[in-house]
């Protein structure tokens, strides 16, 4: 395998705080010898374990970018033992451009694992995280939200793993994460993620969803604060208690790909049901209208299983293959 042409101003190895780059040269019609710059922290103070925290992996899911810049700035090390490493940004050019994919080459970075230290931007990138950041790390925390076309309600999770052991512990970081729901997730396409990329070098990995709609709120982000609070008490770096939430969390599953309720139909999307409700089998879950002409009855959507919305989209707008619910089947 070639070396990767990323390099980082900061030292892994070093006591303090120290804020840097990434720096992936990309030449481009406005930089000849331009370069992406990935901005990180890293907070070490002496021996101990690695909590990898990352958000911006979406460029339009600002839960975790905006919490994890607070990090950046109020972590010290006197509060930790171990070493805290933290990319707000990890998709840069998504981030810098509002948008889910990488303005460069059309990458979303969360399908682009393992990576290639010769392929595009984005699949550099990935090959950096998964040669040189993963290994360093013994705790993985990503923090998703639903950018601009989805609504969710804020959970952290977890995926099945053949490693109960490996499980059981991402089970317990995304519990203790503080989130008001906790789900085991089974994703629709999980071979190219980094969520894969993690746990396949046998760490523990938490992920979330805390919102949507292409913003935060106040709320969002104070969960999001919490849960990193939380992730590195759990991981042991962080020596403090736990800050808890109101309630327990109320555990929720994905057991397969049939969770996600896809548009057969081009339209506008009116829904029936609030994100959170409740649902029952046979529930009205919305209809999609045609908009090419007036006088055509509007293509109603019904549940195909008992559970909870666990997300909806956000646009109204919806075209065919657009996945418009996701309804999760409680523990």
């Amino acid at each position: 395998m070639e070396p990767t042409a990323i390099e980082a101003t900061v030292d892994f190895h070093a006591d303090g705080v120290q804020h840097g780059f990434l720096k992936l040269p990309h030449s481009h019609d406005q930089s000849a010898w331009g370069c992406v710059t990935i901005p990180i922290t890293v907070v070490k103070n002496g021996e101990g374990k690695t909590a990898l925290l990352t958000g911006g992996n979406h460029g339009d899911e600002y839960e975790g970018i905006t919490a994890l810049l607070n990090t950046c700035h109020q972590l010290m090390p006197n509060d930790i033992k171990g070493r805290v490493i933290i990319l707000p940004m990890m998709n840069a050019p998504a981030v810098t451009a509002g948008t889910r994919t990488s303005p460069w080459d059309q990458g979303n970075m969360n399908r682009a694992f393992p990576g290639s230290p010769t392929g595009s931007v984005t699949e550099q990138i990935a090959d950096y995280f998964t040669r040189y950041l993963i290994p360093q790390c013994d705790t993985a925390l990503d923090i998703h939200s639903g950018g601009k076309t989805l609504d969710l309600i804020p959970y952290a999770a977890s995926h099945r793993l053949e490693n109960l052991q490996q499980a059981d512990a991402c089970a317990e970081g995304a519990r203790l994460f503080g989130a008001p729901y906790q789900v085991q997730t089974t994703e629709m396409d999980a071979t190219s993620m980094y969520d894969t990329a993690v746990e396949q070098q046998g760490k523990i990995f938490v992920t979330t969803e805390l919102g949507g709609g292409g913003t935060s709120t106040p709320d969002s982000i104070a969960i999001t604060q919490r849960g990193i609070h939380n992730f590195l008490v759990f991981s042991g770096i962080l020596q403090d208690d736990y800050r808890h939430p109101p309630a327990a969390p109320v555990k929720l599953e994905l057991p397969d790909k049939h969770c996600y309720v896809q548009s057969e139909h081009a339209g506008i999307i009116e829904f029936s049901v609030h994100l959170g409700d409740t649902i029952k089998q046979g529930d009205l879950i919305g209809k999609v209208h045609n908009i090419e002409r007036t006088g055509t009855e509007p293509i109603p959507y019904y549940a195909e299983r008992d559970g909870i919305l666990l997300a909806k989209r956000h646009l109204g707008r919806i075209y065919i293959g657009d996945t418009f619910a996701v309804i999760a089947e409680p523990v």
